[in-house]
């Protein structure tokens, strides 16, 4: 490792600790010529991952861009920056461990997408919207009814179950302002 200040070689080590959730070893270094100090880390090479896009482009795996895409679909929900960090890093380790090393970017959305939708709907639908290209209102009210299919069962299923039949409520002791009418 050489002094990024007088490039000499030589250097000694002042500490080193774990970093980025110990992913990789982040050293304190000490250059023996300058005496300056400086900061390395230590990660692990990764063989790289080519996505193919729908064009059939071929560019290498972007962490970053996976994350700015995401944080993008979360902007103003619950879901926090630690929660988008560990999507991007459970999709880029399960990446890794294919054996293949071209992916295409729909497998890399569905990836999202099945990430996204237990954590938060809104953030479901937006990465949707822009992953699958929505072109109209349609392609919205389609992604949300088989969101909403998905979740609840259906209303017949609901009801031959007896703890699920709608119970009789209370009469409401809430005023109502009257409609007026023209």
């Amino acid at each position: 490792m050489h002094c990024p200040f007088c490039q000499h070689p030589n250097n000694r080590v002042l500490e080193s600790r774990a970093a980025e959730s110990g992913r990789s070893i982040r050293r304190r270094r000490e250059c023996l010529q300058c005496e300056r100090r400086f900061t390395t880390y230590e990660r692990i090479e990764y063989v790289p991952v080519t996505v193919i896009k729908r064009s059939a482009d071929q560019e290498l795996f972007d962490r970053s861009k996976l994350l700015r895409g995401i944080v993008r679909a979360c902007e103003k929900t619950p879901v926090c920056s630690q929660v988008m960090e560990g999507i991007v890093d459970d999709i880029e380790a399960e990446l890794q461990q294919r054996h293949h090393r071209e992916v295409s970017s729909a497998e890399i959305g569905e990836m999202v997408l099945t990430k996204l939708r237990p954590l938060n709907e809104v953030a479901f639908v937006r990465f949707a919207s822009v992953y699958r290209q929505f072109q109209g209102i349609r392609d919205f009210t389609d992604t949300l009814s088989q969101l909403q299919d998905a979740e609840s069962p259906t209303y017949t299923e609901a009801l031959s179950q007896p703890e699920n039949l709608p119970q009789p409520t209370e009469p409401s002791l809430a005023y109502t302002a009257p409609v007026l009418s023209s």
